[in-house]
């Protein structure tokens, strides 16, 4: 045997190959990822309603039950209804009666979106707290709009002012946030020190999604009180059968 022969390489692979290769790897992890996404979404799902479900008992006190709805500019409809619209919780008390609404807020926080749920009480109209849904703010810092007892106490009795104005078209009062420790008014947010972008955030959120539900939603409170939207609906559907 020759030098030449001994030190001969091996044939590679054709390209052909490597691709049929490569294309039967991306089909295998595709596979995957679908598999765990359908087996994992149900957990998902039973964990994103449990939670909603704690956040609405904890912005709606005294709440015990909820039912899901959904407002647009044609009236409120059962939340599985199939109708677009605007996602609210109505939360009631053991006797059945309204407790109060609660209902998704969002806006750019420093790092990322801060979703918020918040409680509105009607009766006062008023913004009773809000729960973080997910945010991803620096710990320490704008995280402490979960814990700062100043920040809190802008819901505490009588709750952050949210009033309509008598046409009931939009807020009296836009809800802004306002420097820390300069609030002078029932519809400023007093922001916390050291966590001003964060505390804005929370502020524009409350105002955009008060200012786009509560004018649709005041119509209708009646027929949350008596519990009339889920048998209208009903009556609706048996018509149509």
């Amino acid at each position: 045997m020759t030098p030449q022969q001994q030190t001969q390489s091996p044939a590679l692979p054709s390209s052909s190959r490597l691709i049929g290769t490569l294309g039967v790897i991306a089909m295998l992890s595709g596979f995957l990822v679908v598999l765990v996404y359908e087996y994992t979404r149900p957990f998902i799902l039973e964990n994103r309603r449990e939670a909603i479900e704690r956040a609405v008992f904890q912005v709606v006190p005294g709440a015990t039950d909820r039912r899901d709805f959904v407002v647009n500019d044609e009236g409120i409809f059962p939340a599985d209804s199939g109708r677009s619209g605007t996602l609210l919780y109505a939360a009631y008390n053991t006797a059945g009666e309204l407790e109060g609404i609660a209902a998704g807020a969002a806006a750019q926080g420093y790092a990322d979106i801060i979703q918020l749920l918040f409680g509105y009480d009607p009766d006062c109209q008023c913004i009773t707290g809000f729960s973080v849904l997910q945010m991803a703010e620096t710990p320490g810092l704008g995280d402490r709009i979960l814990t700062d007892e100043g920040f809190l106490s802008n819901f505490n009795d009588p709750g952050l002012d949210a009033r309509l104005e008598p046409n009931r078209e939009e807020l009296a009062n836009p809800i802004v946030t306002v420097k820390h420790g300069s609030k002078e008014q029932p519809w400023e947010i007093d922001a916390v020190s050291g966590a001003t972008v964060t505390s804005k955030a929370v502020g524009k959120a409350l105002n955009n999604a008060s200012q786009e539900l509560l004018p649709k939603l005041w119509p209708h409170l009646d027929e949350l009180r008596k519990g009339e939207v889920t048998q209208r609906q009903e009556v609706a559907r048996d018509a149509k059968g």
